[in-house]
């Protein structure tokens, strides 16, 4: 069943108007929106809009973006952030223009990834950081102080890292391509949506299993072998470059997710495929 986001229900508790067009270009729609007259619009995890409605606002239409643009632009910014690495991201307000994630810059704010974070993690610490800066963002436009900067500007010798839509194909962990802290990014930057995941091979079936938590022990003379390793118990892990990456919470197809302890009481996992 499709239900209201908390978006629309605190919209329709406060009287205020929602517009829900199947195209943005819907002449209703569009009529719909210049009724409003809107001074400005404030984007929020939305897809691209035509230019007949980012520039319709007197003082424009800005977005808010969870990377520290020009980096990460596109849909998946915080995923792709903490699957490269990163020690540190953050957010941004733009002002939109015709091309994705290429708008002058109104305010940046940096944050910390910490070794352990996960998506979620990230998510919601650039949640409470971003609605401030967007409150910040919309006085310094009412105010006529805010100072919009060409991205240019903030161009480095470092090469600009995408942030493209993540599908299933994308979330498969391909261990032989993997050192043991790539792979803990990797899953960390997948958890807990969409989850990254390993074909296995479980009481004899072969069936996909999803990954959610890990940790690493170091090992300089580790390397991948293309098996599990387990004490049946408590304990799977995987040799790969640089050490063991040890499976702490994961989810078999068509199961509930679920510690590795609780997974192995009654579950043989043999080896990866």
């Amino acid at each position: 069943m499709l239900q209201a986001s908390p978006v629309k229900k605190f919209a329709l508790e406060k009287g205020i108007p929602v517009l829900q067009p199947e195209k943005l270009r819907d002449e209703a729609f569009l009529a719909e929106l210049k009724a409003l007259k809107p001074d400005l619009q404030i984007v929020v995890a939305f897809r691209m809009l035509p230019q007949v409605v980012w520039a319709l606002p007197p003082l424009g239409t800005f977005n808010l973006h969870a990377a520290l643009l020009p980096q990460y632009r596109g849909a998946a910014p915080i995923n792709w952030s903490i699957i490269n690495g990163d020690t540190e991201t953050g957010i941004t307000t733009f002002f939109l223009d015709e091309q994705i994630d290429t708008g002058r810059i109104i305010l940046q704010e940096r944050t910390p990834i910490a070794i352990d974070d996960c998506a979620e993690d990230v998510h919601d610490k650039l949640m409470m950081q971003g609605a401030e800066l967007v409150i910040k963002t919309v006085r310094l436009i009412e105010s006529g102080e805010a100072k919009a900067t060409d991205q240019s500007q903030f161009m480095t010798d470092e090469p600009l890292r995408p942030a493209p839509k993540i599908f299933k194909d994308t979330c498969q962990i391909k261990w032989q391509e993997l050192t043991v802290k790539r792979a803990y990014d990797f899953i960390r930057g997948l958890s807990p949506y969409p989850g990254a995941w390993t074909h296995v091979i479980a009481n004899g079936k072969d069936t996909e299993m999803k990954v959610y938590r890990t940790s690493m022990v170091p090992d300089a003379s580790a390397n991948f072998n293309n098996e599990f390793i387990s004490d049946g118990k408590t304990s799977l892990k995987v040799s790969l470059p640089g050490g063991y990456l040890c499976l702490e919470e994961v989810q078999l197809a068509g199961k509930k997710r679920m510690p590795i302890a609780d997974l192995l009481h009654g579950t043989t996992i043999s080896y990866i495929i």
